[in-house]
C-alpha cells in the first residue's frame, strides 16, 4: 500500500488541516508504509524535503485568494507522481487540490478528508460548486471526523453512504515541555490564572468575544491568545480601547515547541469561534491531552460540540456572548472539584478516542477496504 496525502501544506506550517496530515503521514511512516506528502510551498519555488521514512513535495505558491494557494504547479506534480500510489488521499477545503484531480484523473482510489464545509466564501462557492460535487462523486470514501458535522453539512447529504467517522487524533509523543519555561511563563503573568486560547487571528474564531469577556474577569486571570492573521490590529485596538492591556496579552505566532509549555501553563483553554468554519478544532484535543478544562462556543453545526463534552471534559456556552464566556471561565477556575473532574475526563477522553494510534487503525481499515 502506497498513500500520497494531499493538501494545502505541511509542517512547519501548521493549522488544522495541515496537523492532521502530519499526524496521518508520520503515524503510517512509523509503521513502515509509504506515506508522502503533496502541497503548495508557502515560497514561490518548487521544493522536495526528506524526513524520515517520507517525502514532501511542495509545489510552488504564487500567493492566496480567500485562503486558497495559488500552485498551478500542483498539477504537473500529481501527474508526474501520481502512477507511484494507489490511495491518494485529499484534504478539504483545498480547491487548487480538487482542481489537480479534476485535470489529472488519477487511477488510484481517492479518499476525500472533509475537514470543513466552504461557509464564508459564498462567492467562490458559486464557481467551485460543480468541481466539488465531481470530486465527491469520483472518491471512493469520505472520511468526516464527527458524526454531527457529517450530518450537519449539505455538501454531504447525498453521499453519507461513502460516508465514514473518524475522529482526528493527535500523538502526545511531541509534547515536549521545559519547565524552566512553565515556570517564566507562570511568572510573567504574575502567577494569575491563565485563560490560554490558539489560532488564526480571523473573524470566525471569536477572539474579539474573548477579549471582551476579559473585561468581566476578576484581576485573578489573564488571557493569552496565540496567533497571527488579519485580525491582530482589531484586536490590539480593542484591548487598548477596553483598557485591557494587562489583561489580555496577543502572542503572535508561537512555534510549536513553545506551545507546549503554554500549555502547561494554562489553567483553561478557550475556544470561543462563532460559525461552524471551526469545523472540529485540533486545540481542543491538545488541551484535553494536556489536562486542561475547555470553555467552546455550542454550535450545533459543528463538530465542537462532540470533541469538548459539555459538563463532562468542560462548558459549552452560546456564540458571541462575552457574558457568558467570562462566567464559565470563572465557574470552572473558582471551583477546584468542578476543575479536577473535567481536567481527568479530559485526558480521559484524549486517552479513549483521539490519539494518533486509533486514528491510524482507523484509516487502515479503511485503505483495506476500498484496495
Amino acid at each position: 500500500m502506497k498513500i500520497l496525502q494531499f493538501g494545502k501544506f505541511y509542517y512547519p506550517t501548521f493549522g488544522g488541516m495541515e496537523r492532521t496530515m502530519y499526524e496521518i503521514t508520520e503515524g503510517f511512516s512509523a509503521r513502515g508504509i509509504t506515506c508522502d506528502v503533496l502541497c503548495s510551498n508557502t515560497e514561490p519555488h518548487n521544493e522536495i524535503s526528506q524526513f524520515e521514512g517520507y517525502t514532501v513535495y511542495r509545489a510552488a505558491s504564487y500567493g492566496r485568494i480567500n485562503s486558497a494557494s495559488i500552485s498551478p504547479q500542483l498539477v504537473s506534480k500529481l501527474w508526474k507522481i501520481q502512477k507511484d500510489y494507489n490511495v491518494i488521499h485529499v484534504h478539504h477545503p483545498d480547491p487548487m487540490a480538487f482542481l489537480a484531480l479534476f485535470i489529472v484523473r488519477p487511477s488510484a482510489k481517492i479518499v476525500v478528508h472533509w475537514q470543513s464545509d466552504i461557509v464564508r466564501q459564498e462567492m467562490m462557492l458559486k464557481f467551485f460548486l460543480p468541481l466539488q460535487n465531481w470530486v465527491l462523486n469520483r472518491a471512493d470514501k469520505i472520511i468526516a471526523a464527527t458524526d454531527a458535522y457529517a450530518k450537519h453539512s449539505p455538501y454531504l447529504a447525498s453521499f453519507l453512504d461513502k460516508t465514514e467517522i473518524i475522529p482526528i487524533g493527535i500523538s502526545d509523543e511531541t509534547f515536549l515541555i521545559d519547565e524552566h519555561e512553565v515556570a517564566k511563563i507562570k511568572e510573567r503573568y504574575q502567577q494569575k490564572k491563565i485563560i490560554l486560547a490558539f489560532g488564526r487571528l480571523v473573524s470566525y474564531k471569536g477572539f474579539d468575544y474573548l477579549v471582551e469577556a476579559a473585561r468581566h474577569l476578576s484581576d485573578d486571570y489573564v488571557v493569552l491568545i496565540g496567533g497571527s492573521g488579519i485580525e491582530e490590529k482589531s484586536l490590539t485596538e480593542s484591548i487598548s480601547r477596553y483598557g485591557l492591556e494587562e489583561r489580555v496579552h496577543l502572542l503572535g505566532h508561537v512555534k510549536e515547541e513553545e506551545k507546549y509549555n503554554y500549555f502547561q501553563a494554562a489553567s483553561i483553554f478557550c475556544l470561543p469561534s462563532v460559525t461552524k468554519a471551526e469545523a472540529y478544532g485540533v486545540v481542543l484535543i491538545e488541551a484535553m491531552a494536556f489536562g486542561k478544562p475547555i470553555v467552546s462556543s455550542k454550535i450545533d453545526e459543528s463538530g465542537m460540540v462532540w470533541v469538548n463534552q459539555d459538563h463532562i471534559t468542560g462548558l459549552q456556552v452560546p456564540p458571541r456572548s462575552p457574558e457568558a464566556l467570562a462566567k464559565a471561565l470563572e465557574q470552572i477556575g473558582e471551583n477546584p472539584e468542578l476543575y479536577q473532574k473535567f481536567s481527568d475526563n479530559g485526558r480521559r477522553r484524549y486517552h479513549d478516542i483521539f490519539t494518533r494510534k486509533t486514528m491510524i487503525d482507523a484509516l487502515n481499515r479503511l485503505y483495506q477496504k476500498i484496495l
